[in-house]
């Protein structure tokens, strides 16, 4: 082999080299980078939980009661300490937690639907993103619809845990969870969930009437096979969204109707319709 063909390959293998080195930093660096927004999230959120406890002492109004034997009024005291996370971050509407997931976070809205999606609760860009409520949505979570929005995380937080419900026998072991506001606690049934794709059906959030609404609550739950439809008309649709992967642009969606503390129905009350 003469000495230009020497040289060539000489040149060739370097440059295999440098490339491979390269790419090797680069894939390093993403895994460095990976693991500290990971170790930052999961900071946050102990940040956060440890900031939204609050008292669970009662609160009392004292009044002057009209016969000897009327008890006290009490004031609703949430379990979620919402005025410091309002002093955290002004967009804080909710708090939600579905028990036996990693689903416990802090809801918030913003005037887009942009806003949070790779910004955390303390607004600084993260690919985790925050749950939000739909931005044309009643902030008091008590609308026609509020639709709630988290990532599919592969470490397993945010929304991820939303994808489990699609298993039947997981769907019917967990019917139960909890979105706390600043004014109460709503509790929550699941009643179906399934994965769509991302035509935003599931964004309408005004009805020009009770049976209208209840018509499109009926074809929303209709997907799913194992669904448990109420057999009563509802005032509210809570929906919770995160990404899927059985097909490009896929969503899943985990729906839920408010129950009393007995695990009914709420009947509609109308509060809703115009």
């Amino acid at each position: 082999m003469d000495g230009k063909k020497k040289h060539g390959l000489f040149r060739i293998r370097n440059l295999i080299l440098l490339i491979l080195l390269i790419v090797t930093a680069v894939s390093g660096a993403e895994v460095v980078r990976e693991r500290m927004e990971l170790r930052r999230q999961r900071e946050l959120q102990e940040s956060l939980e440890a900031l939204a406890q609050a008292t669970t002492a009662e609160i009392t109004i004292e009044t002057e009661p009209e016969t000897e034997t009327e008890p006290e009024e009490t004031a609703y005291v949430s379990p979620i300490d919402f005025d410091a996370l309002l002093a955290e971050n002004p967009d804080t509407v909710g708090w939600i937690r579905v028990p036996d997931t990693r689903i416990d976070y802090p809801i918030v809205q913003a005037d887009d639907n942009s806003r949070y999606l790779h910004t955390d609760f303390n607004g600084a860009d993260s690919v985790y993103g925050t749950i939000f409520l739909d931005c044309d949505s009643d902030s008091d979570l008590r609308g026609w619809n509020s639709p709630l929005y988290g990532h599919h995380m592969k470490d397993g937080s945010m929304f991820k845990d939303v994808v489990k419900f699609k298993e039947k026998d997981f769907f019917n072991e967990h019917r139960y969870f909890e979105i706390y506001t600043p004014e109460q606690t709503i509790r929550l049934q699941t009643v179906a969930c399934y994965y769509t794709g991302s035509d935003g059906i599931v964004r309408k959030t005004q009805f020009e009437s009770q049976e209208a609404f209840d018509e499109w609550v009926q074809e929303r739950l209709k997907p799913c096979g194992f669904a448990d439809i109420p057999d009563v008309s509802v005032d509210s649709m809570y929906v919770l969204v995160t990404c899927s992967y059985e097909k490009d642009d896929a969503r899943t969606l985990l729906f839920a109707v408010e129950v009393d503390e007995e695990g009914n129905v709420v009947e509609a009350t109308g509060r809703n319709v115009p």
